[in-house]
C-alpha cells in the first residue's frame, strides 16, 4: 500500500547517528555531511517505488555529490518479515546499482523514527547548518520514468538550499511503500 510523506517541520536539527554500512564501515552523520547540504533518504531493496528510481537517484546523487552536497541511503525496514531487505541484501542491491554512497542498515528503527520516516523513499534535505529544508520526491516519476524534461526535483532543491539556504516554496511529498516495522 502507498503512503505519502506529508509531516514537515522545517529547520529542525539531523537527528545524528551511528549505524553499519554496506562497505563494512560504520558512519555517523558527521561522516557523511556535505559542505553546501546534506541528502538523507530512506529506502529499501524490494520497494517498487525504490526500483522504479533507483538508477535516477543514483545519478542525481553523483551530480549532488559533484557539488558538496552529502548524500546517505538508509533502509530501516524489518528484515524479518522482508527478507528481501536484509543487510546482506543491502549489500547487493548498493553494489547492483552502483552506489556512491554509504547505504547504512538501521537495524532498531531508531533513525527512522527520529527522522519521521514514514515511506521508502522518503527524502530529507538539509542546508549546510544541518537544518532541515527539504521534504520531498526526487522527481515526479512514481512506478514509471517522469516525463521527458520534467524537474529533477531533488537536484533542483538541493541546489538552492546550498546556494541560498532556502528550497522551494512548492515541495511535493514522496509517496512509497510503508516503512515495515518491527512489532511492538
Amino acid at each position: 500500500m502507498a503512503i505519502t510523506a506529508d509531516q514537515v517541520t522545517f529547520d529542525t536539527p539531523a537527528p545524528d547517528f551511528r549505524l553499519p554500512a554496506t562497505d563494512d564501515k560504520t558512519y555517523r552523520l558527521d561522516d557523511l555531511a556535505g559542505g553546501k547540504g546534506t541528502v538523507v533518504v530512506f529506502i529499501c531493496n524490494h520497494c517498487p517505488y525504490v526500483k522504479a528510481i533507483i538508477d535516477r537517484m543514483v545519478a542525481d546523487a553523483r551530480v549532488l555529490m559533484s557539488e558538496g552536497i552529502g548524500f546517505v541511503a538508509i533502509c530501516s525496514n524489518d528484515a524479518a518479515s522482508h527478507p528481501e531487505d536484509s543487510f546482506e541484501n543491502m549489500k547487493h542491491f548498493a553494489k547492483a546499482h552502483g552506489f556512491p554512497f554509504p547505504y547504512l542498515h538501521d537495524e532498531t528503527q531508531a533513525v527512522a523514527r527520529a527522522y519521521g520516516a514514514v515511506c521508502t523513499p522518503d527524502f530529507f534535505g538539509y542546508s549546510a547548518d544541518r537544518k532541515l529544508k527539504y521534504r520531498g520526491r526526487l522527481d515526479e516519476g512514481r512506478k514509471t520514468p517522469p516525463p521527458a524534461g520534467a524537474p529533477r526535483e531533488l537536484v533542483e532543491a538541493m541546489r538552492a538550499i546550498a546556494k541560498t539556504g532556502m528550497a522551494p516554496a512548492d515541495q511535493n511529498p514522496s509517496l512509497g511503500c510503508s516503512i515495515k516495522w518491527k512489532d511492538g
